[in-house]
């Protein structure tokens, strides 16, 4: 049986999952549009996310779980609340977007995968390949030729001006401005090899 790591405060951590019996989890565009929804109302509040991309089947996210006091501040709650795991809003999210998709298209059981699945980063150096690795897995799995024209990743508001609650200037201060975030993204990425180290 796979150990369930804890997620901890002020830690960052690789979220992702996939369908259950790798089946789908997005049917269309408004379904990756509601995930986005719900994560902006379950997860901003605990968590500053750095890099994501959403495909049919599954998804990968970078985040940086928030300390105890931000988590508080920015939730207003009672602090013996902000106390729980944090883990529990990330399924509180899950599964709020499963049921939405069980009822929309008249489904039953679990979604997802379960436990869902993280892998806490313990060398910020490796944030880098990690924000690499998700935005190329588009590419890996066929759905596009090209990183930038991947409409469900977080490629386009990294480079955008627009504003985002992304930890954009964080992101390409790691690759040293947009122009060089731009340049490594259109390099091959060794996909294999990070996987091998997640133990996808």
């Amino acid at each position: 049986m796979r150990q369930i790591e804890i997620i901890e405060c002020d830690r960052y951590y690789h979220i992702y999952n996939r369908g259950i019996n790798g089946e789908n989890i997005f049917y269309s565009n408004e379904n990756y549009l509601y995930f986005l929804k719900l994560y902006d109302k379950y997860i901003n509040s605990i968590a500053d996310t750095f890099a994501w991309c959403l495909l049919k089947n599954h998804f990968h996210l970078l985040v940086k779980i928030k300390t105890e006091k931000e988590i508080f501040e920015s939730s207003n709650q009672n602090i013996e609340k902000i106390n729980k795991k944090p883990s529990q809003q990330f399924s509180h999210f899950f599964n709020a977007y499963a049921q939405a998709i069980n009822k929309q298209y008249g489904r039953h059981g679990s979604l997802f995968e379960k436990p869902f699945r993280r892998k806490k980063i313990e060398n910020e150096d490796f944030l880098k390949n990690l924000v690499l690795y998700i935005h190329n897995n588009p590419v890996h799995h066929e759905f596009t030729k090209y990183v930038e024209k991947y409409t469900w990743s977080s490629f386009q508001s990294i480079i955008s001006s627009k504003k985002t609650k992304l930890q954009r200037s964080e992101v390409l201060k790691w690759f040293d401005g947009s122009k060089n975030f731009i340049e490594t993204h259109q390099q091959k990425v060794n996909i294999i090899s990070i996987e091998k180290w997640l133990k996808i």
